[in-house]
């Protein structure tokens, strides 16, 4: 068992529905060569997850027993953002879209007998009162969209006792490509880690690309993966 205590493990997701290119992914990847920076002294690694409430679960459950990490951070799409978005909680029940494979869970729970919410023990809010990326808002939000993005972060705050995050980010477009986004990752990874208390910095991390603004998400309607 690989029980690194300086491991952070970011996941994004593969395509659905219509979606063949899931900028969630491509900014996962992009990160993934960028790595978390040289100030931020903790081991990354990369997985993508289907959009598949099963194989998610089972998935996230053996990042938890196989990893032991100290964080946890889920990157999914929101279909209609044009921002960086900070989910601060994950919902139990309410799942009623079907995902690639067809299947919705039992009742539309996540785990039967769980708590209705969980929270990240990272302050999203302060995440975002200290980043700012470039050309792109960052925002709060307490409702993830009940998909398996959603889903999936549940079960992690589950399984790391509070120690997860989930981050949705726009699709891609010419201007937010995926190298921005996977720029901005790192800023932001680096913000929870140093929020959490757990990362050991060697100095002071430049978490400021460029000059932008935080505000409240609006709620839009939109498919949240």
């Amino acid at each position: 068992m690989d029980s690194q205590p300086s491991c952070v493990v970011v996941t994004g997701f593969g395509p659905f529905r219509q979606h063949l290119v899931n900028s969630s992914w491509e900014a996962v990847k992009e990160l993934s060569k960028l790595g978390l920076g040289n100030d931020t002294v903790v081991q990354l690694r990369t997985l993508e997850l289907p959009v598949d409430y099963r194989e998610a679960k089972r998935r996230v459950t053996g990042i938890w027993e196989d990893h032991q990490p100290q964080l946890v951070v889920h990157v999914g799409m929101d279909t209609c953002a044009k921002a960086i978005i900070l989910e601060q909680s994950g919902k139990n029940q309410g799942y009623r879209d079907t995902d690639i494979r067809g299947f919705r869970p039992e009742g539309g729970v996540c785990l039967p007998g769980g708590p209705d919410m969980l929270e990240s023990g990272v302050c999203m809010k302060a995440v975002c009162k200290h980043v700012a990326v470039e050309d792109v808002e960052v925002l709060f939000s307490r409702d993830a969209g009940r998909y398996v993005c959603d889903y999936t972060y549940y079960l992690s705050l589950h399984h790391g006792k509070g120690c997860a995050a989930l981050i949705h980010v726009p699709p891609l477009s010419r201007g937010l490509p995926a190298s921005l986004l996977g720029r901005a990752l790192q800023v932001i990874i680096q913000e929870m880690l140093e929020e959490c208390g757990k990362a050991r910095v060697q100095s002071p991390v430049r978490r400021k690309l460029n000059h932008g603004a935080t505000s409240q998400r609006e709620l839009t309607g939109a498919l949240l993966l």
